[in-house]
């Protein structure tokens, strides 16, 4: 559902397609393709959320800024199921695990891919390009072409099952 907090209401651009389970509150901003998927919890009660294009949420996900911390999600993003995703930055073309969680303050640079159950401490900055893994998480390499293709195609496998998600609600 999509609700109004205070006296603001999510801005959701016309192509996104929300869960019928998804929960939308408050000050956030949802670009052009992108989508919210079953039981995820984009809750901006607190600070502005902002997901861009061409980006996915997948289920089970919690997205929620804190204080002076807004959350930032920028174009081309996987956010995998059940992530937790709190007051940071997670730049363009990247995959964030599943069971990841992203804590207040940290940035994640473009092209980088978050292994799954991996934590991203509080005010980390990780490099562009960069493969993290583990808890607390650490860059093990960098990312390889095959590695950017996959987070593109995954993209895109998105904006094709939301297009059909469109169709069925």
């Amino acid at each position: 559902m999509i609700y109004k907090y205070k006296d603001k209401r999510p801005n959701i651009h016309k192509t996104v397609f929300i869960a019928p389970s998804a929960d939308i509150i408050g000050d956030v901003i949802i670009g052009e393709n992108s989508s919210v998927w079953f039981n995820s919890v984009v809750r901006g009660d607190e600070s502005t959320i902002t997901i861009g294009k061409n980006t996915n949420i997948q289920d089970c996900t919690t997205i929620h800024g804190c204080g002076h911390h807004p959350v930032l999600i920028k174009d081309g993003v996987t956010v995998g199921h059940d992530a937790c995703v709190h007051g940071c930055t997670i730049n363009s073309d990247c995959i964030i695990g599943m069971g990841a969680t992203l804590l207040n303050g940290c940035v994640i640079g473009k092209e980088s891919i978050i292994g799954a159950g991996a934590v991203i401490t509080e005010n980390t900055k990780i490099p562009p390009r960069s493969l993290v893994v583990g808890v607390p998480a650490k860059v093990v390499r960098k990312i390889t072409a095959n590695n950017l293709r996959q987070i593109k195609e995954n993209a895109e496998e998105y904006i094709l099952l939301k297009k059909e998600y469109l169709k069925r609600f």
